[in-house]
């Protein structure tokens, strides 16, 4: 499987993180591709021979639980990370309500007079789906741009910056806000409370370390994230992803590339 990370659009950069294109000629029946828990919504265009209903156009609120896509044969997803603050700016709902749920966003607007799920899946290039893709969360944030929380953009980027290892009381004291005004704000913004969200930020930096030394010095790594022990980041491993790290280590390294 071939994958592109791409900058977002100036005009974009305050609502999207980052773009990935996965593309593969073939994949075997049966295969489905994780989502875990990373801490961002996404809105993701899948096209796939799967013998199994899809939705093409997705928003994928925040996903505490992994969602498993099932994918085969020839495949496309181009998958729009969002910050996680900007659900309720960008789509006027509440992210509470959107926590581990998917949303068919084809029939609702701006998608829906774009016919853009119609376009989406008979663009000749994957270079046109993105300009697509572009044009959908242009029309999102013009002709103004959506007012986006500062204090939940301050407590985010506050937590990731210490990885999740950060005690909530100090991102009140920051934003002189009581604790219920801080679960308030998160699940009105983010979609989870602070505390779980500096979970998910903790267990995926965890992740990304360990991916990168291959799985080895659990322990080191463990304790470098703010794990009382081996067994604590195991355990995170099993909320968020559903296997064990050795169980998961296998699972990607079966995946086929």
């Amino acid at each position: 499987m071939r994958t592109q990370l791409i900058t977002p659009l100036p005009a974009l950069a305050h609502y999207v993180s980052h773009i990935m294109v996965l593309e593969s000629e073939h994949l075997p029946f049966g295969t489905t591709l994780p989502l875990i828990a990373k801490g961002c919504p996404s809105v993701v265009f899948q096209l796939t021979a799967s013998h199994l209903p899809v939705d093409h156009l997705v928003l994928y609120g925040q996903n505490i639980r992994p969602i498993l896509l099932p994918v085969s044969g020839p495949t496309m997803l181009i998958a729009y990370f969002l910050y996680p603050h900007t659900l309720k700016a960008l789509f006027g709902w509440s992210a509470k309500e959107l926590t581990d749920l998917s949303v068919d966003i084809s029939l609702s607007e701006p998608a829906r007079g774009m016919r853009l799920k119609e376009q989406l899946l008979n663009a000749p290039s994957p270079a046109q789906r993105l300009t697509l893709m572009n044009d959908y969360f242009l029309q999102l944030v013009s002709p103004r741009k959506p007012d986006l929380s500062q204090p939940v953009l301050f407590a985010t980027q506050m937590i990731q910056q210490h990885s999740g290892a950060l005690p909530m009381l100090k991102v009140q004291q920051e934003l002189y806000v009581t604790e219920r005004t801080l679960q308030r704000m998160f699940e009105m913004h983010v979609g989870v409370s602070p505390k779980t969200y500096g979970r998910i930020c903790q267990f995926d930096a965890a992740l990304r370390q360990l991916s990168a030394n291959g799985f080895t010095d659990m322990a080191g790594v463990a304790f470098q994230h703010g794990y009382a022990d081996q067994s604590h980041l195991i355990r995170a491993f099993r909320d968020f992803t559903g296997l064990t790290p050795l169980e998961y280590l296998k699972a990607a390294t079966d995946f086929p590339s």
